[in-house]
């Protein structure tokens, strides 16, 4: 676990020295690709867009989806360029998980003066103790 969690502080360090230096204003894009080429400078596998493969409950593949970022082969991080973020944003990064069967994924809004971003972790089936899925939102 620590080591994904120094796999997210790298990712939130980039991400905020980005918004220091780009503000608000661009669009999604644009902070997707400054992300993806910083990480990609020091060194971190960095697939953009990333087909991930959706499995029905059963593991059949039902299709797939494009993450905006897939870090290291272990983190899903969706960019926005919002005002706010929205309950959608969340659903949207819990479903991803969710249906990917990944754990980790982190939502980050460059589109507001206030940067903002969260960390969502999905544990897997068998390992929770009150639920399938537990949502943890550090933030």
């Amino acid at each position: 676990m620590k080591e994904i969690m120094e796999l997210t502080a790298i990712v939130r360090e980039t991400a905020f020295a980005i918004h220091c230096y780009h503000k608000h204003g661009h669009l999604e894009k644009i902070y997707e690709n400054a992300l993806a080429h910083r990480l990609r400078k020091d060194g971190w596998v960095v697939d953009q867009p990333h087909p991930l493969k959706v499995f029905e409950e059963d593991g059949t593949l039902i299709g797939e989806y494009y993450a905006d970022l897939f870090i290291d082969g272990r983190l899903i991080v969706e960019v926005k360029a919002v005002k706010t973020l929205a309950d959608e944003h969340v659903a949207q990064v819990l479903g991803y998980l969710r249906s990917s069967r990944l754990e980790h994924g982190l939502l980050m809004n460059f589109g507001a003066p206030k940067f903002e971003i969260r960390k969502y972790a999905l544990t897997p089936v068998g390992n929770a103790k009150e639920s399938p899925a537990t949502e943890l939102n550090p933030e």
